[in-house]
């Protein structure tokens, strides 16, 4: 148990090179963490032998090492949030006999990366792998409400396009909108992508309380009545935040 200290030092390290701008001075790691510096210099050494950070002497100063670049590298190869999502999707899809989907924003459009479905259910436009745009979308509208207003706005200079006429048409709408759907937690869209199908999603949040991906249900509009949706909206909510705790992560506070 004496080495949990140090190995929550080092990873403290880790996530505090990861988050700077650029590499840092030990001084600043030592007072940033409150560590002795003589301390900060013995770990940095211990993780630099193994090349998770390393020493730019030029600057003197510290920045992450090729070690660190490899576990993210194979982070990104091992797919870890779809894994951890696709399990919530197909229990959903068993609970209500839908289409679920696992999106995430890219720019101004969601990108979808995961979709379950039940046999013989109908194909949709919102395939993996497929972008739309994140406004129209209720998987990218549940991400967007978690969003500052000024990223918002600077992900939406206009003009709004459409897809079937209908879906926010200017910023204000939009924000008019995002408003309601962080106020309830979750977001619905009619036929804004498909005519004839509606969506329901809502987000989960990682460690900083960032909104990170989205998990939506789709289903014909005509076999749920708008009264149902609430009902429907609980389960996804309770998907996503079964989501949040698998990534460690937290909701931002009301």
């Amino acid at each position: 148990m004496s080495q949990v200290p140090a190995a929550r030092r080092a990873l403290a390290v880790l996530r505090l090179l990861a988050a700077a701008p650029g590499p840092l001075p030990a001084s600043s790691i030592a007072r940033a963490l409150d560590l002795p510096r003589s301390s900060a210099y013995h770990l940095l050494a211990a993780m630099a032998e193994d090349g998770f950070v390393a020493y730019v002497p030029e600057e003197r100063r510290w920045g992450l090492g090729v070690a660190a670049f490899e576990i993210g590298s194979a982070y990104l190869r091992h797919e870890p949030l779809e894994r951890l999502a696709r399990p919530l999707l197909r229990r959903l899809v068993d609970r209500t006999g839908e289409i679920a989907q696992l999106g995430v924003l890219h720019g101004a459009e969601t990108l979808y990366l995961l979709k379950e479905q039940p046999p013989h259910h109908a194909t949709l436009v919102t395939d993996v792998g497929v972008r739309m745009p994140a406004h129209l979308t209720a998987s990218g509208r549940s991400l967007l409400a978690h969003l500052p207003p000024a990223q918002v706005r600077a992900l939406f200079p206009g003009p709004f396009v459409d897809r079937t006429g209908r879906g926010p048409a200017s910023l204000r709408e939009l924000r008019r909108v995002l408003a309601e759907d962080a106020r309830r937690g979750w977001a619905a869209e009619d036929g804004h992508v498909t005519e004839g199908f509606a969506s329901i999603a809502a987000c989960a949040f990682d460690h900083t309380a960032h909104p990170t991906a989205a998990i939506t249900v789709t289903f014909r509009r005509e076999s749920r009545p708008p009264e149902t949706w609430p009902g429907l909206a609980d389960r996804i909510r309770a998907a996503a935040a079964a989501l949040t705790t698998r990534l460690a992560g937290r909701p931002p506070r009301p």
